[in-house]
């Protein structure tokens, strides 16, 4: 019989390991919109960790890093904000030259795509911090640590 392997979690609740979460928002493009909802955050005590904003004519998406995703997803549950949550990986990067593109190179060639991608804004151990949404998550997260690079879990970032 095997015995599952009791879960740790954070402080925040998530299970230890678990890929940083991404929640994603559209938010009409006007002025102020960006602000009313990194204050509504903010009023809670969620840091914005990272954030990518697209926009159209219309609509803008929002993509961001919470330093809590559970109370979050409540809030924006609550508020009646539509949202959509994605795992993502995040990777330090090392303080030398070509760091990018040596894990760049590390997902090329084990084939794994990259959709989208954006710095985030902390960098706990003084190294730049980077998010990528892969099509293939487990492989690249595989393969960025076999190259010699850390990737952080919610838990690295929820602290």
């Amino acid at each position: 019989m095997i015995t599952p392997t009791p879960q740790t979690h954070t402080a925040k609740g998530t299970p230890a390991g678990w890929p940083v979460r991404q929640l994603s928002v559209f938010l009409h493009n006007r002025v102020g919109a960006l602000m009313s909802l990194v204050k509504l955050l903010t009023e809670h005590r969620i840091e914005v960790l990272g954030l990518s904003l697209q926009d159209s004519t219309e609509l803008a998406l929002v993509r961001l890093i919470p330093s809590d995703p559970e109370t979050t997803e409540l809030l924006f549950i609550e508020k009646g904000i539509p949202h959509v949550v994605f795992p993502v990986t995040v990777v330090e990067l090392k303080q030398t030259d070509h760091s990018l593109v040596h894990a760049l190179s590390a997902l090329l060639s084990a084939e794994v795509n990259i959709d989208f991608s954006y710095p985030l804004f902390v960098r706990p151990a003084g190294n730049p911090l980077f998010v990528l949404h892969l099509d293939s998550p487990e492989v690249g997260a595989e393969v960025l640590n076999s190259a010699g690079f850390k990737v952080l879990t919610q838990e690295d970032l929820s602290r």
